[in-house]
């Protein structure tokens, strides 16, 4: 095992960070470059910002850092409906980020959720996860729906252990034996990694409340071959090619069904090491100053989740001079 040493990629995160603060602790942009970069606060750039810096081991100290950091995030939230808004997700994602954020700070939203009252009984659960998420075409999408509700209602305290059987009820009963992921039933007409994308932000939930996974071996066997030669994945997305989210959604699914299988460990252990070489190389390669993406603090913060559970699957691989910290092991969503 090649040992890997990437502080000098760590330094370019935090680098990066820096440049989307906009003076004062927690207000921060998303986008330093491209057609959003408008020099504006960004529910994703305030969020991040801190989901970044918890994982690199170098999050806010300062009492007074953190309780303005916890004001600017509270300020965000719409009273009325509770709910957080931001352009290019929908409002439920970006509520359970923004909660989610706020849990790093050991603090919670000043309003509950009532945009998600109808939720809150089995049949309104049921309702919401069964007709306002297409499932045979737009898993990964709808999956900020059918994850965030959780998050939303699970992070204000509006939802009890009764509440959280029945949704890892219906979960257990809607999961694919082919691939390991949701389908609810419906023709899977979409392409894998669409399920894949989409199964991963359910599959952080069941990790968070420690449940089973109904088809672990499904799920390494469905993802394997991207993690062993990313590159000739032919549905339309690339892995280990660009910064974005959907490499660690690749290596969390392998590496969370690992814990709950011995089914092809080995195999996968040494796919993971080469997906991870591949995957260092690719950044270690970026202009960090100039790319697009390295600079959209949301993109950058789903690299460094995928740099976190890469460097806590294979020991010894990839070196820190202090150890990073995935934000699903205390928490879930991103």
């Amino acid at each position: 095992m090649e040992r890997r040493n990437i502080d000098a990629l760590i330094q370019q995160i935090r680098a990066c960070v820096d440049r989307h603060n906009l003076g004062a602790p927690g207000v921060y942009t998303r986008n330093t470059l491209g057609p959003r970069a408008d020099g504006k606060i960004n529910e994703y750039g305030v969020a991040d910002a801190a989901n970044i810096l918890y994982t690199i081991n170098d999050f806010a100290q300062a009492q007074e850092d953190r309780e303005h950091w916890i004001k600017v995030l509270r300020e965000l939230q719409d009273p009325e409906t509770g709910m957080y808004k931001e352009a290019t997700h929908h409002t439920i994602h970006t509520t359970a980020h923004c909660l989610a954020a706020l849990e790093l700070f050991d603090a919670k939203a000043l309003y509950p959720c009532t945009y998600l009252n109808d939720c809150l009984t089995k049949e309104g659960l049921y309702s919401k996860l069964e007709n306002e998420i297409c499932w045979d075409k737009e898993p990964w999408r709808d999956s900020h729906i059918g994850a965030g509700v959780f998050v939303a209602l699970t992070m204000t305290d509006a939802v009890d252990l009764q509440w959280k059987d029945w949704y890892f009820d219906w979960f257990w009963n809607h999961t694919s034996p082919v691939n390991g992921f949701a389908f609810a039933g419906k023709e899977m007409q979409a392409k894998f990694h669409h399920y894949m994308g989409g199964g991963f932000h359910y599959l952080f939930n069941h990790e968070a409340e420690h449940r089973p996974l109904r088809h672990p071996e499904a799920i390494i066997d469905s993802c394997l071959p991207h993690l062993k030669n990313p590159e000739a994945y032919e549905e339309g997305k690339v892995f280990a090619k660009t910064v974005c989210f959907i490499d660690v959604d690749l290596v969390y699914a392998v590496t969370r069904a690992m814990r709950q299988t011995p089914h092809r460990f080995y195999e996968a252990k040494e796919a993971l090491e080469i997906y991870a070489d591949k995957y260092l190389d690719m950044m270690f390669s970026l202009d960090y100053e100039n790319n697009v993406r390295f600079n959209d603090l949301h993109s950058l913060f789903g690299a460094t989740c995928c740099l976190a559970e890469l460097q806590s699957a294979l020991p010894g691989k990839i070196i820190t001079s202090k150890p990073l910290r995935l934000v699903l092991d205390r928490r879930p969503f991103i």
